[in-house]
Formats: C-alpha cells, sequence, structure tokens
C-alpha cells in the first residue's frame, strides 16, 4: 500500500469519477485506475462499484476513505513537522471565509503570511458558516472565519473578533424607524429579508424566535449582508441584520437595535485542536490583524 494509491483513491471517491480524479492528481486516468485495482488486489476487496452511470464507493470503500484521509493528513504534517523544526513552512493551508464577508483583517493576515512563507500554497474558499465549520471539523478546511450564534463553535478552537446585537433595518419611512424601541414582535409583523439557514446571523434569529414562539415571515433571502440591506433599502422587506452589516448610509436605512434578542451573533476564526504548523502561523499573524 503506498501514499500515492491513497491519494488517488481519496480522488475518486470524491469525484465520483475516475476521468475528473486523474486530472485532480495530475496524471492519466489509466494509470490511476491500475493503482486502484492494485489497491483493491493487496486488500482482496473492491473499493469502488464501476458501471456506466458513474463511480460509488462500496461499503469497503467507505470504511476505508476516513483512514485514507488521515493518512494522507499524517504524512503532509510529517513534512510540515520536519519543516518547522528547519524554519521552513510548507504544503498547503485553505482558508474558509464565510460567504459576502468584507472584513479586511483576515487579507492582511493572510498577505503577511504569504510574505514570510510563499512556499505555502494557500487556497481562500467561500461558503455558508456552517458548510464552513463542518469543512473545519473535516479538515478539508484548516480553518475559517463564520458567522455563529456562539463564541466557541463545538468540538473546534476559536478566536471571537466581532460580536454584536441583532439590528432591523428599514429605509426612514417605515413605521419602525420612527420607533425608539423594537421588539422581536413587532420585527415579525412585517415581511422580513435574512441571510440563509447555516448563517450564524440567522441562526441567532431564529433561535430568539422560537424562544418566544415567534413564526416569522422571511420573504427574502440573501447570502451577503450589502445584498440584505439593498432589498430592504428598496422597500421590499424589512431585514435582520448586525449593526456593522448594515452601513452607515442614514439616508438609506435606519436601524434599529431589536430590544429583546439579546443573543450576540458572532463572527469567529474557528480551526480544529492541535492545528498544523502552517495555521498556527496564520493564527500568528491573525492575533494582531484582528485586534
Amino acid at each position: 500500500m503506498e501514499l500515492r494509491q491513497l491519494e488517488y483513491s481519496v480522488a475518486v471517491a470524491e469525484e465520483r469519477n475516475f476521468t475528473r480524479a486523474a486530472e485532480r492528481v495530475h496524471i492519466s486516468q489509466s494509470g490511476v485506475s491500475a493503482q486502484i485495482r492494485q489497491l483493491e488486489r493487496d486488500l482482496g476487496t473492491e473499493l469502488f462499484g464501476r458501471s456506466a452511470r458513474g463511480v460509488t464507493l462500496t461499503a469497503a470503500g467507505e470504511a476505508a476513505l476516513t483512514h485514507a484521509r488521515a493518512a494522507l493528513a499524517a504524512a503532509e504534517a510529517i513534512g510540515q513537522a520536519v519543516g518547522e523544526v528547519a524554519e521552513v513552512l510548507r504544503g498547503r493551508l485553505t482558508v474558509g471565509m464565510v460567504t459576502g464577508c468584507t472584513l479586511t483583517p483576515l487579507f492582511d493576515a493572510l498577505a503577511a503570511f504569504h510574505r514570510t512563507h510563499p512556499g505555502v500554497e494557500l487556497s481562500l474558499v467561500e461558503g455558508h458558516s456552517l458548510q464552513l465549520l463542518d469543512a473545519v471539523r473535516s479538515g478539508t478546511v484548516d480553518v475559517a472565519l463564520v458567522g455563529t450564534a456562539t463564541a466557541s463553535p463545538e468540538g473546534l478552537e476559536a478566536l471571537p473578533v466581532v460580536a454584536e446585537r441583532l439590528v432591523v433595518a428599514v429605509p426612514p419611512s417605515h413605521p419602525l424607524a420612527r420607533r425608539k424601541r423594537v421588539t422581536l414582535r413587532d420585527v415579525c409583523e412585517h415581511p422580513l429579508v435574512c441571510m440563509p439557514p447555516g448563517t450564524g446571523l440567522r441562526a441567532v434569529f431564529d433561535r430568539a424566535c422560537a424562544a418566544r414562539n415567534l413564526r416569522p415571515s422571511v420573504t427574502l433571502q440573501a447570502s451577503a449582508p450589502e445584498a440584505v440591506a439593498d432589498l430592504a433599502a428598496r422597500g421590499l422587506a424589512v431585514a435582520v441584520l448586525s449593526a456593522s452589516t448594515v452601513g452607515t448610509d442614514g439616508e438609506r436605512l435606519v436601524a434599529r437595535t431589536i430590544d429583546d434578542a439579546e443573543d450576540l451573533a458572532y463572527l469567529t476564526l474557528a480551526w480544529r485542536p492541535s492545528p498544523s504548523p502552517a495555521t498556527r502561523t496564520l493564527l500568528h499573524h491573525a492575533r494582531p490583524a484582528f485586534a
């Protein structure tokens, strides 16, 4: 059993296609097929079901996949650990960022990291917060900037960088703009535009409504806070956001803190316990950048 065979097997399992897997690992399809056949002979069982409709994992393949990923991660960690002793970081670092985030300190930290460790291949991916947290837990993302309903996501280390109350954002002519005190019940009397499920802001809002047996009418959803604010500014619905995502243009939108939504919405850097040397180094740059 060789590491390259495990790498090819993981590629086929994730791509569900031998041709795409071969392109990903930069060898011919016949080479990938031959190495996986050899691995299956060594293990005495088939890892993949092959048909005209595509490639599927067998039960044995499902059982092997987790261990194959762990073995590849361990091999990469060995190389990084040796490189760290020699004061040279190398390998890959995948950073996740919640869709629509414009918090530039993360980019400052990435730039500082790249200047000091140009040998590390950086990758930046976007997604919903829950997707990114699952990716961090599974090891496909090393560290992610996500929106959360708690300061510390379960099973992960975390650095909260923003903690804010929920606000309602409406045009100046809207009835809620003339109120000094706005409650969740007031908000739920109007059609709403919100971030989608899977985001930290939405989780905090849904949890606050559920605690008061309120059923909000979310008629519009957008992944980027700027889009949510724009829809509200055009009078299409009442926006639920955090203060920093509304913006400062008082001519377009008026923000009112939702009085009885007391839980905070967090923007948090999250990573696995026992991070890789590259992740630790990025965090070293990120802490002063966010401070």
